[in-house]
């Protein structure tokens, strides 16, 4: 239970010297104002209706983030699977996709912006250098981002071209012969146009060693981050904004071992690559005092290769143990190619300030135009060589809109629609085609309260919408299964729309002069035909069957605390906690432990560990020195729908020694001090050879999360 563990226990104790009447004496260190950019207006946090998270500059910094992954499990209730090089595949309040193989993804349930560019499913590209912030948004934010955020957003948000010239130049070494260089420039071009240009290359060997390669670097990082914006002011009523970002990655994948440790045995490691080149344009136009024009337009094109040693062996391993059947050299290999245009605009009436009896509103069109190519190839000595590829097209459009009505001085109601039109068409070289089209809503009813000048509360009611569709991979082999799991599959070739209704209130409040910032929310949401992902594993026909289940309801409820006090000026405690309970109500899936369909009824869901937190302080010794040490944690989860077996709860110890001046600041850092070996992912089936272990039994294998990892960041300004 909850209040039974140890580290919640140290969180709620935290927790409890937040509260007043603790550390009352210093007027000093008055917290800054944070904004949240993600809605149609920017809106103060203590303003904004939602459970929202904003991590800034600063953290991210202490934190030696790299990549969003680097900086999410100090977030409550917000969970990602690895299943690749980088978290790709995030979840908000337990419900979120878990990894990709062969099926298209639709559209994942938890969005990922980099300023106007909507990342996907394309999360690797989530880089943080030169990051202002990151906002997660937990719930549907359905009326803003409609099924592109059916669970939550997360929303990066660079710097902005600076109107005087200033650059940076950075740096950083670390264990694993990690090593990162950026370099920013911004400021003007002209009187009307300034410009911001950031470049970063991230390196690192990884944490595996391939005992058959005698490598470090089998599991490598290799990231170039570019990216470069103008902003254009040609009158005080226009302003434009133009983009552009490309991001190339060259990672490993070699992160399984037979023994569950960080040495491989695999002859042929793998590649989690990525290049991507997108283009944003985007303009605002004041058409009066309170009446404007929105318009974003924008270009991705990705291609993606994730490849693996299928087996994880080689022939040496096999002359070391008895392997039953020897070596099969088998490799999966999925190359995908997607592109996609988006264009989204809107018409903005009102003031931005609301007082009794004001309203403002936003109408907007939406359409986004995808396409994406999938070559699989699957070489084996033991199956032969077999090739596939896939093509698939997708089609949204959206009509929204939302008002909003100050009722009184304290009191505003809120209401939003999203109307979407969905339409997509699937074939591939197996002679397998699918079209399908799908009219959703999504919506939104809300009412903030300002309790006093420094306490907010809201309640909100959100519907968020997925469409369903066909599972590709299942509906392509279904002729070729057994007949038990063709009778199975029978009725799950295709998936249901998914409904996700949200019920939340909430309560954010600032006291002791802005020193103190607090923030709760509870919530209940309905699953209606949750979108589940699940395995099956059939022995006779020798295949690997994913899928997405639609034929369960779910229920997700829990709380999210946020609290930041700042004792004096030199002082500050922060605790972060979330608490989550995720069900099934049933779920019929092939356990690989009794070998037979089993109704799993009232199932916790894959990643929704009950409790999450993370805790710490920053402390300013004087004007250069300062420090930051926290904890953070989660409970055990499971990680699938076709075992029981659970990642293990975990704690980690994070820290930093910061040193600032003049233009220089250097940073030590340490993540997971204590080197904790944790899980980030799990796999449960047979593929042991060795026969003195008991060749091809089930077992539990695991994607273990990055060890103790330290280094020292430096960072010149001019």
């Amino acid at each position: 239970m909850l209040f039974t563990s140890r580290p919640l226990a140290v969180a709620l104790a935290f927790t409890g010297m937040l509260a007043p009447g603790y550390g009352l004496a210093a007027p000093e260190g008055i917290l800054e104002e944070i904004i949240v950019t993600a809605n149609f207006r920017h809106t103060q946090l203590m303003d904004s209706i939602g459970s929202i998270s904003v991590l800034g500059e600063r953290t991210i910094s202490e934190r030696a983030a790299q990549h969003l992954q680097d900086i999410l499990n100090a977030v409550p209730n917000v969970t990602w699977a690895a299943g690749a090089s980088r978290s790709r595949f995030v979840q908000v309040r337990g419900v979120g996709d878990l990894e990709q193989f062969y099926d298209p993804k639709y559209y994942p349930s938890v969005g990922i912006m980099l300023d106007d560019l909507e990342l996907g499913d394309s999360a690797n590209a989530g880089m943080l250098f030169d990051v202002a912030q990151v906002e997660v948004l937990r719930g549907p934010q359905g009326t803003r981002f409609g099924a592109s955020a059916h669970a939550g957003m997360i929303n990066i948000r660079t710097n902005e071209p600076t109107d005087n010239f200033e650059g940076e130049l950075s740096g950083g070494a670390g264990n694993y012969d990690s090593y990162n260089l950026g370099l920013v420039l911004s400021g003007p071009l002209t009187d009307q146009l300034k410009g911001r240009l950031a470049v970063q290359q991230n390196n690192s060997d990884g944490y595996i060693d391939n005992d058959r390669l005698d490598k470090d670097d089998s599991n490598n990082f290799d990231e170039l981050t570019a990216r470069a914006r103008l902003q254009w002011d040609p009158s005080d009523t226009t302003r434009y904004d133009f983009s552009a970002f490309y991001f190339d990655s060259d990672n490993g994948q070699d992160a399984w071992s037979l023994d569950n440790e960080r040495t491989t045995y695999s002859d042929q490691p793998g590649k989690d690559t990525q290049e991507t080149l997108a283009f944003t344009a985007g303009g605002n136009w004041l058409l009066d005092s309170s009446h404007s024009v929105e318009a974003v337009l924008s270009y991705t094109d990705s291609d993606l290769h994730y490849s693996y040693d299928a087996d994880w062996i080689s022939d040496e391993f096999c002359e070391t143990y008895l392997c039953s059947f020897d070596n099969d050299t088998a490799r999966e290999i999925f190359d995908r190619k997607r592109d996609k245009w988006i264009a989204d605009i809107r018409f903005l009436g009102g003031n931005n300030d609301l007082n009794a009896g004001d309203a403002h509103y936003v109408i907007g069109l939406y359409a986004n135009d995808g396409k994406e190519t999938l070559d699989y190839h699957y070489p084996s000595v033991w199956y032969g060589d077999y090739s596939s590829n896939s093509d698939y097209d997708t089609e949204r459009y959206a009509l929204y809109g939302e008002y909003e009505y100050a009722l009184s001085s304290k009191l505003t109601l809120v209401a939003g629609l999203r109307l979407e039109h969905f339409e997509d068409d699937y074939h591939d070289s197996n002679g397998f085609h699918t079209d399908n089209s799908d009219d959703l809503w999504n919506g939104v009813l809300s009412a903030r309260y300002a309790l006093s000048d420094n306490t907010m509360a809201y309640v909100t009611v959100a519907r968020g919408s997925k469409p369903g569709g066909v599972n590709t991979t299942a509906s392509a082999n279904q002729p070729w299964m057994s007949p038990p799991f063709q009778d199975f599959t029978r009725g799950k070739l295709n998936f249901d729309d998914e409904t996700l209704l949200n019920k939340e209130i909430g309560l954010r409040t600032e006291q002791f002069d802005q020193r103190l910032s607090l923030s709760l929310a509870l919530f209940h949401a309905d699953r209606d035909n949750a979108q589940l992902e699940s395995w099956m594993w059939d022995d006779q026909a020798g295949l690997w069957i994913g899928y997405l289940d639609s034929s369960s309801d779910a229920t997700n409820y829990g709380m999210e605390l946020e609290s930041t006090f700042a004792v004096n000026e030199s002082i500050e405690l922060f605790a972060n906690l979330g608490w989550l309970h995720a069900e099934v109500d049933s779920i019929e899936a092939f356990d690989l432990d009794e070998w037979q369909f089993v109704n799993k009824k009232n199932r916790d869901q894959a990643k929704s560990p009950e409790y999450q937190y993370n805790i710490g302080t920053r402390v300013a010794f004087n004007a250069q020195w300062s420090a930051r040490i926290e904890m953070e944690g989660q409970d055990d989860s499971f990680y699938g729908y076709y075992h029981d077996g659970k990642l293990d709860s975990y704690d980690l110890l994070n820290a930093s020694l910061n040193w600032r001046a003049g233009n220089i600041a250097v940073t030590l850092w340490g993540r997971n001090l204590s080197d904790e070996d944790y899980a980030v992912h799990g796999l449960y089936f047979g593929n042991d050879p060795r026969d003195n272990f008991g060749a091809w039994q089930n077992e539990t294998y695991l994607q273990l999360g990055e060890p103790r990892t330290y280094g020292v960041n430096v960072n010149y300004s001019f």
